[in-house]
């Protein structure tokens, strides 16, 4: 699966959990909490399996430390964009778009890590199997 359907993969977990607009899980949530109980759990459930493999490969990709400087790598980008005038943060709905591609740019990056290493230096990650 190419990085950029890993990346792409991330961005709608990301953006059905919540966006700026009136179509995302939170919000269906609390519109319906006490009418569609059971299928908000189910749909709560299955954004929680998402979010766990995302964040578990990601943990074992590149790690907290990892997590930490891709997101200050695309924090320092943003804010050279916004100090070259390329990007402005005035419009609420378009900083929080921006805040979903960048989170998940970094769980993206964290699943496809194994990949891109391989690739660079001809090395294979091997999980840890418990005997």
């Amino acid at each position: 699966m190419p990085i950029l359907i890993r990346w792409a993969f991330a961005f709608v977990l990301l953006a059905l959990t919540f966006n700026p607009t009136r179509w995302n899980y939170i919000r269906w949530a609390e519109a319906y909490w006490e009418t569609q109980m059971p299928l908000t759990v189910l749909f709560g459930l299955l954004l929680v399996v998402g979010y766990i493999i995302y964040l578990r490969a990601t943990l074992r990709s590149i790690g907290v430390l990892g997590m930490v400087l891709v997101a200050a790598v695309i924090a320092a980008l943003l804010w050279v964009l916004v100090d070259f005038g390329v990007l402005s943060l005035d419009n609420r709905s378009a900083t929080v778009w921006l805040g979903l591609i960048a989170l998940s740019l970094v769980l993206g990056i964290g699943l496809s890590w194994s990949i891109v290493r391989r690739q660079l230096s001809g090395q294979a990650d091997v999980d840890d199997v418990d005997a």
